[in-house]
Formats: C-alpha cells, sequence, structure tokens
C-alpha cells in the first residue's frame, strides 16, 4: 500500500502577467520521492517550488501537509546581502538549524563558515546555502540547481548525501548524471500542464518523446494551424535525436583518431562564425610549468591542440583549471615552457558571470546596441528574427536584462557571442542555468562549429557529449591527458588507483636481529578468503556493471521503444535501477576491504 502524501496540491493555479502561468494542477509528494522537476525556461520550475514551500500562495488551489512536516528549500541564487560572514546567513531565521549541524555539514564540504559573505565566491556561498539547507534535517527538500557552481567532488558529496537522506526531494537541474543518479519519479511541466511517471530521469526523454507523438497524432485532426505544430512535436524532435545520434558517432570518430595521436600516455538555429584559418596545430603548450609561491600549479605539461578539437578541463576547485586554461590562451605566461598560439587564433569567452549583462541595459542593447537589426556571421538580421532563433519571445526585445531569468540571461549571453566571427571558443562554466533544451542546442552548436572549443565544465554529461579530449587535474600539478569525456578520464583514474592499492604481501620476511634471532611482527587482521576474493574481482565486477548501465540506458533512449515494446522498457527501467543499486553495493564493499587492506 502506498504511503500516504506528505504534501498535496489540489488545482494549483497562478496568474501571472497577462494571463496564467499554470492552472488546475494537482501534485502530489509522498515520504521518500525522489522527483526530478523538469521544463523549459520560464515555464514556472522555480515559482512550483516556492508553491511547493509556502513561501508564495497560488490565485487558486488548496495546498495540505501533514502536521509537523519539515520543508526546506535550497534556492538558486540565496540573498547574501547584509550578513557578515557566511555563518551569520546560515544561522539567520527562526528555523535555521543550530550552529553545530551547520559546523558539521560544512566540515564535509570543505567550507569556512567565518568567510566574509560579501566577497565569497559562488562555489562558496552555494557550499554555505547547502550547509545551511541540509543541517536543518527536512523532511521534504525542496532543490533548485543544486549543482551549480560546485565542483566534481563537492558534486559526488552531494549525490552520497542524497542517497542515504531519508526524507523526500525534488530537484530542478540541468546537470543529466546527477539526475539519472538520483531521481525515482519525473514531473514535467510543460505547456501548462503537469505531468508525472514514476520513471527516474534516465527514461524522461522517451517519455517525452510519446507524449509529443500522442500530442502531434491528436493535432492532426484539428485544423491546419495546429498541423503545423503538430509536424513540429512529431518530426522536429525525433530529427533531434537522430541528428545528435549522427553527431555522437562523429564524436566517437574524432576521439579515437585523438587516442591513436596521442599515443598510450595519454529548434534553435544556434551556428557559429568561422574564419578561413587552415593551421592544423593552433597551441602547442611544450614542458609548461606554473608555481604560486611554493605550491606547483602545473608541471611539466605538454599538449599540442589541433584545428577543430575540443579541449574540457575538469578537476576540484582550486587545481588549477583557470590557470591552465589562461596560460593555453596566452593570457598568463608559464614561468617554464612555452605555449605558441597560431598568429590568426581569434577567440570569443563565455564566462559564467554573464559581466556584460548590465541589468539596466534593453536586450536589444546587449544584441544590437540598441538599434534593430544585427550582424550575424556577416548577414544583416532584423533583432526579432534572430531572438526567434534563441528561442525567445520577440517582444521581450525592450525587456530589461535584469527582468530575465538566469536561463534567459545565459542564453542571450549565447545570442550575443554566437552572431560573432571566431575560431576559438572558450567555455567557462556554460551550463550553469541553462534549461536541458538550450543545453541540447548548446551541444550541436559545439559539434558543428569547425574552430577549436575549449570548456571549463562540471557537467559530467555535457562534457561526455562534446568533448575529444580531457585534461584532468587533480591538484598535485600533473595533468591527465584523456581521449574521450569525463567517463574515460574518471575510469582512468579508477584503474589507475586500482593498480596502486594492490594487496601486500601477507607474508613479509622477518627481520634478523644482531644476535641472529628473527624479529617477530605483531599480529595483524587478515582477510579471510572470501574478503581477498572479493577485493580482487570487485573493480571488474563495478566495470562490468557499469558498462551493462549504459548499454540499457542506450537502449532506453530510443524514442519509439515505449511504443513498440511497452513491456522492455519497464524492464530496462527496472533493470537499470537494480544495476545501480547493485553497483553502489559492490563499490561500499571493495571500500571497506581496501581500508582492510591498507591497515
Amino acid at each position: 500500500m502506498a504511503a500516504a502524501p506528505i504534501l498535496s496540491w489540489e488545482h494549483m493555479s497562478l496568474h501571472q502577467g497577462s494571463g496564467w502561468l499554470f492552472r488546475d494542477l494537482d501534485l502530489h509528494i509522498a515520504p521518500r520521492d525522489r522527483l526530478a522537476l523538469i521544463g523549459r525556461n520560464g515555464a514556472g520550475k522555480t515559482t512550483m517550488l516556492k508553491l511547493v514551500s509556502g513561501e508564495i500562495e497560488a490565485d487558486k488551489g488548496t495546498r495540505s501537509i501533514q502536521p509537523g512536516t519539515r520543508i526546506v528549500m535550497l534556492e538558486q541564487d540565496p540573498f547574501f546581502t547584509g550578513y557578515a560572514t557566511l555563518m551569520d546567513f546560515a544561522l539567520n531565521g527562526k528555523d535555521a538549524p543550530p550552529r553545530h549541524a551547520i559546523e558539521a555539514i560544512a566540515g564535509q564540504l570543505g567550507i569556512d563558515m567565518s568567510r566574509d559573505a560579501e566577497s565569497a565566491s559562488g562555489g562558496e556561498r552555494r557550499r554555505a546555502a547547502l550547509a545551511r539547507a541540509l543541517a536543518s534535517e527536512p523532511d521534504l527538500l525542496l532543490l533548485d540547481e543544486p549543482t551549480n557552481h560546485l565542483d566534481l567532488a563537492a558534486i559526488d558529496w552531494l549525490e552520497g548525501w542524497l542517497q542515504r537522506y531519508n526524507g523526500a526531494f525534488m530537484v530542478i537541474s540541468h546537470d543529466r548524471t546527477f539526475l539519472e543518479r538520483l531521481t525515482k519519479a519525473t514531473v514535467w511541466l510543460d505547456r501548462g500542464s503537469l505531468r508525472r511517471k514514476d520513471i527516474g530521469f534516465g527514461g524522461y526523454e522517451a517519455w517525452m518523446e510519446q507524449i509529443y507523438a500522442e500530442d502531434a497524432r491528436a493535432a492532426d485532426k484539428l485544423d491546419a494551424k495546429l498541423k503545423i505544430e503538430a509536424h513540429w512535436l512529431e518530426r522536429g524532435v525525433t530529427a533531434r535525436r537522430k541528428r545528435n545520434q549522427g553527431r555522437l558517432e562523429k564524436l566517437w570518430e574524432m576521439r579515437a583518431t585523438r587516442a591513436a595521436m596521442l599515443g598510450p600516455q595519454g529548434a534553435a538555429k544556434m551556428k557559429l562564425a568561422v574564419d578561413d584559418v587552415k593551421t592544423k596545430a593552433v597551441i602547442t603548450a611544450d614542458k609548461v610549468t606554473k608555481r604560486f609561491g611554493e605550491r606547483t600549479i602545473i608541471k611539466d605539461f605538454s599538449l599540442r591542440i589541433q584545428r577543430g578539437d575540443r579541449i574540457g578541463l575538469v578537476g576540484a576547485n582550486g587545481s588549477g583549471k583557470t590557470t591552465l586554461l589562461r596560460m593555453l590562451t596566452g593570457e598568463l605566461e608559464p614561468d617554464s615552457g612555452s605555449v605558441a598560439l597560431a598568429k590568426t587564433l581569434h577567440g570569443v569567452m563565455i564566462d559564467q558571470q554573464r559581466s556584460v549583462l548590465s541589468p539596466e541595459k534593453r536586450v536589444r542593447d546587449v544584441l544590437a546596441e540598441g538599434g534593430d537589426w544585427i550582424d550575424v556571421r556577416g548577414v544583416r538580421k532584423h533583432i526579432q528574427g534572430y531572438l526567434k532563433d534563441f528561442l525567445f519571445d520577440p517582444g521581450l526585445v525592450d525587456a530589461r536584462v535584469g527582468t530575465l531569468s538566469g536561463g534567459e540571461q545565459s542564453r542571450l549571453l549565447l545570442a550575443r557571442e554566437f552572431a560573432r566571427r571566431s575560431n576559438l571558443l572558450v567555455l567557462d562554466e556554460p551550463t550553469n542555468d541553462l534549461d536541458l533544451e538550450t543545453l541540447d542546442l548548446l551541444q550541436e552548436v559545439i559539434a558543428d562549429y569547425d574552430g577549436t572549443v575549449l570548456i571549463v565544465s562540471h557537467d559530467r554529461d555535457f562534457l561526455d557529449r562534446t568533448v575529444t579530449v580531457t585534461l584532468g587535474l587533480d591538484g598535485s600539478g600533473k595533468v591527465d591527458v584523456v581521449a574521450g569525456g569525463y567517463a574515460d578520464w574518471e575510469r582512468q583514474r579508477t584503474q589507475r588507483a586500482a593498480a596502486i592499492r594492490k594487496p601486500p604481501n601477507p607474508y613479509p620476511a622477518p627481520a634478523e636481529l644482531a644476535d641472529g634471532r628473527t624479529e617477530t611482527a605483531p599480529k595483524k587482521a587478515k582477510l579471510t578468503y572470501k574478503d581477498q576474493r572479493d577485493y580482487e574481482i570487485l573493480p571488474a565486477r563495478i566495470e562490468e556493471i557499469a558498462a551493462q548501465i549504459a548499454r540499457d540506458e542506450s537502449a532506453l533512449s530510443d524514442p519509439a521503444l515505449y511504443t513498440r515494446d511497452p513491456a522492455r522498457f519497464a524492464s530496462l527501467t527496472n533493470a537499470i535501477e537494480l544495476a545501480r543499486a547493485e553497483k553502489d553495493a559492490a563499490e561500499e564493499r571493495w571500500l571497506e576491504l581496501a581500508e582492510l587492506v591498507e591497515g
């Protein structure tokens, strides 16, 4: 018997601007729900979280909550103004958790809560907000883009915390890997309606295409105007999937070519203009080293970056990603070694700070310097038509930048930069605040770009879908050069760690004393035969499970599978969940044994 919901919304309706943002929506959240809230930018996802939390009131509808239920919301951009330190922010409000609980979470996240709130970085603020939210021990946790500004280590920690969490959560995120690993049901906010299906995010895209196909068939029976939308729903989504598959095959070919060169060491119309540069090698780094004080950030790094390469830089915050990026683009000189750039290299930089977007400026000011026309790759185009290419309502041409959502601001910046001619594209955390549809379009643009791309990102799925070479930094100065994406780098690290952690000789030679006697070593805890066997075979088993999950997810991505074979769709979904549980258990078992071996 299903557990009674801890929170319910019936006939939820909210009027916004000149019409209804959504109307007569029903939502029920059970005690252990793991919900992914999906929808395009502007659909009202953040607004829905605020309605669920009780921060804002609906115009119509009834909100019911079990007595004693504690709801905590992690906002996308928490308000830190007016607080002296991060701890002052965390302790603010009558429902603030106790200091010791905050300090415990902050310690695990590696954040100093005595940091000045005003000067703290985006990553430090995000960690402080997480410490406050998680320390509150909520029954229902609402997360709005929780991985923004977090490095990979912090994302891994957060995933582990949420997997152990006993309450319910609803999350908005652009991080596909994060959603696939954690969610068990999907709530889809689309064109004013709310749909729920008890499948994790891994099955969302197939479900979405099934819904669009059904809508297209229904619309096909109506008037000609609706038939136009039906054509887009039925053909556009499927066509994009086919294009993406073609681009992925091209990406795999490029990775294979790059691996051979490295050797054993190692519906928006978004297009980028490129020049006619024919130079093959565009950036050459030779034995580059960079130090700050006594710490070596980059040591003896060499790489030849060719025209058309897509280079991803990954690593924890402070590991040296930005330093390496600045050296590769010529902004920072190395202490030793050299970096040579092609003379005709001309780059476009898109950073996560959106520094060119002043809140007081209008959209037309950002795109066309206040005019009605914009030069797009040498072609003069009306600004309203160009806005349509980037999924904007043309009526927003005179809107102030400050009134746009974070995702809309990021999309506006992409529209501005993609109109410029370049042969080098530098992206610093480009996925922050973008919805999944815009992310798909950004991946298409990178795949079709003829120039070279440098990407700093913590979005694992985005890197796996875009880059040909990954530069992995661990903070020691060493840079791993791996042909492939994030998953390839992570696999190499796991294999290297397993090789280093070989079991010690259980029968060491006894030491000989001066009088000829042998020294008796103190007795140590011995591994049983089963322990030793598990320690040796689990790494390979973990790899097998991960490969099986990848194969099943690939099969699940078939847009026609649900309609053609719903039983297999359900079987694959269940198999993926069971495999993930087995993989988690195997990893925990191996880590326990590794600690025994090292002890």
